[in-house]
């Protein structure tokens, strides 16, 4: 769960909002104007509570309920990834856990109701009649039968005990009966509701290009053998080198559990309780074990081994368990690099994805003003600015800090592979030159382009074929540029212009609307947008032939029409589209 946001609207619950961040450390989101001591000064509360909550942020809200509902009701999803939502009164004696009760909620408004000596106002029924919920198990557990809990729960609450074969501290309030809850590291039963206390590290090892099957079987033999179940393990553990194995790779995904990666040194460290230790090992990756190693080490220092390193001809695996269930992982991440498209700038047209991604994120690469577009979910994260024309350095740096083990987003405007970063990204990866690269793991997540948001504001330009055509001259020769604009010209393409115009360059744009003119008519519609979902948003329509590239700056994207491209007028202004023929 990410960290909470405290959100306060009113100068009355000030106080309670600097209390609760001196005691849990939490942000503090103040209504601008009527807030004078906050992380984070907003105008709007409606849309910044909704962006928090899409973005998966717990928000605390110092706020009447309403409001709360209000502001996350267009944008629910589902119980069970929609994030916490509490509800406090100004002087905190009324703590209201609204949503995610079964995900945190409740928890949260207790520790709240604990601090300000209130009530925590708990709805759900299971933590009424239980004081607890047995489908939101504590940190260390795993519900092994989901299938089974709600059944269970209302077994329960109906007047019927349990029986619990096991140790669990956390189940110890359950009246006695006869409903049966296993807690085991082995494979559920048929029908037992079962509860894993993740005590069980899985380390592996692996030559390169190892066959992920190869891999995936042996562990399979491995945990029958040992009569774990899969869901029982709280971690894939192995060798930093191996971090950008496929097989392993693929092995902790398919799991779908953490991969944590240790040094050499620190499986070194593990010698002495290794049961395997190997010279040849040690001679080509610098420990005497990596399954083994990398096992208990994942496990801690009081682990020992469950079941000691087996092979196949590419892969090794080892199981160890540890005395108490494991609620923090040991070792280092893969590390994470999100390239992210935000779109031109306004909020509500980045994607949920994005907005997750950018609150996961450790630190925020990029250049300066687009991490300023984020607001609130910049708040309190490292920054890492770079300037226009800093586009190699930014990405390098992004890459060095993620191959550290950090979880990084680099921030693009409009979409991330579009005249953005992702290519750059992956033509610096391509060189092989920055240590650890090739494990980190790199998503790209779309975001709206600006053409898209150009043509959006114009009606529907892009309605047929198309294309987009940057005029910088700074990556691309000019004279290939010139080719490419008679081609689309040829073809008869609508055409979006990306960097029509800089301080230096003022006579391209003008060129390439000449080049048009000898293949489209001279009326054809032409669609200046500037600043795109912000404040100072302009949309001009003019033709070809009264294109003007004084007009026109390198925050201004120019569509240009097809020679089918049509204008109309309508109540709210000028509209332009490009037919496609649905109409014959």
């Amino acid at each position: 769960m990410a960290e909470p946001v405290i959100v306060v609207l009113n100068a009355s619950g000030q106080a309670l909002a600097q209390r609760l961040q001196t005691q849990f450390g939490w942000a503090v989101h103040g209504r601008a104007e009527r807030v004078s001591n906050a992380d984070i000064l907003f105008p709007n509360a409606l849309d910044h509570i909704r962006e928090l909550f899409v973005s998966g942020q717990p928000v605390i809200g110092i706020a009447a309920s309403g409001i709360l509902i209000r502001a996350v009701a267009p944008v629910l999803a589902s119980k069970t990834t929609d994030p916490p939502v509490i509800a406090l009164t100004d002087d905190g004696q009324t703590v209201i856990p609204l949503l995610g009760g079964h995900h945190g909620a409740n928890r949260l408004a207790r520790e709240i109701a604990a601090f300000t000596n209130g009530n925590a106002g708990v709805t759900t029924a299971g933590d009424l009649g239980l004081g607890l919920a047995l489908d939101d198990p504590p940190p260390g557990w795993r519900l092994g039968t989901p299938q089974l809990a709600a059944k269970a729960m209302g077994d329960l609450i109906s007047g019927r005990g349990a029986r619990v074969n096991g140790v669990s501290n956390w189940l110890n309030s359950l009246p006695a009966g006869d409903l049966d809850i296993d807690i085991t590291t082995a494979p559920p039963k048929p029908n037992i509701l079962t509860y894993h206390p993740l005590r069980i590290t899985l380390g592996v090892g692996c030559s390169r290009n190892c066959p992920p099957d190869e891999l995936r079987v042996l562990v399979e033999q491995a945990l029958q053998d040992a009569n774990v179940a899969p869901l029982a393990l709280r971690g894939v553990f192995s060798l930093d080198l191996k971090g950008d194995e496929p097989a392993i790779i693929a092995l902790a995904r398919d799991l779908n559990l953490p991969l944590r990666l240790f040094t050499a040194t620190e499986l070194e460290a593990q010698t002495p309780r290794l049961a395997n230790p190997s010279d040849v090992v040690f001679a080509e990756v610098g420990c005497h074990g990596v399954a083994e190693g990398a096992a208990l080490a994942g496990a801690g220092s009081d682990a020992k081994l469950l079941r000691e390193k087996r092979k196949s001809h590419n892969a090794t695996v080892a199981l160890a368990i540890a005395p108490e269930p494991i609620t923090s992982l040991h070792g280092k991440p893969r590390g994470h690099l999100a390239i992210v498209g935000i779109g031109p700038g306004q909020a509500t047209w980045r994607t949920p994805e994005v907005s997750r991604m950018v609150a996961e994120a450790s630190d925020l690469v990029g250049y300066g003003l687009y991490i300023d577009l984020l607001g609130p979910l910049a708040a309190g994260k490292p920054r890492h600015d770079f300037p226009l024309g800093g586009e190699e350095a930014r990405c390098r740096h992004a890459l060095m800090l993620a191959a550290q083990g950090k979880n990084v987003a680099l921030i693009c405007s409009g979409d991330a592979g579009i005249y953005a970063m992702a290519t750059l990204v992956y033509e610096v990866l391509s060189h092989n030159d920055i240590p650890a690269a090739s494990r980190v793991e790199i998503v790209v997540s779309p975001g709206i382009s600006a053409l898209q948001a150009a043509a959006a504001r114009a009606g529907a330009p892009l309605g047929h074929d198309f294309c987009a055509i940057s005029l910088s001259d700074l990556l691309t020769p000019i004279d290939d540029i010139r080719k490419r604009l008679k081609a689309a010209a040829e073809g008869d393409f609508v055409i979006a212009f990306y960097n029509p115009v800089s301080e230096r360059r003022r006579t391209l744009l003008g060129e390439a609307r000449d080049i048009l003119l000898s293949h489209r008519p001279a009326d054809t519609p032409a669609i200046l947008a500037r600043s795109l979902g912000r404040p100072d948003e302009t949309i001009h329509h003019r033709t070809l032939e009264t294109l003007q590239v004084d007009e026109v700056d390198m925050m201004t994207v120019v569509l240009v029409g097809s020679s089918q491209s049509k204008r109309i007028e309508t109540a709210d202004g000028p509209r332009v589209y490009t037919p496609r023929g649905y109409l014959k």
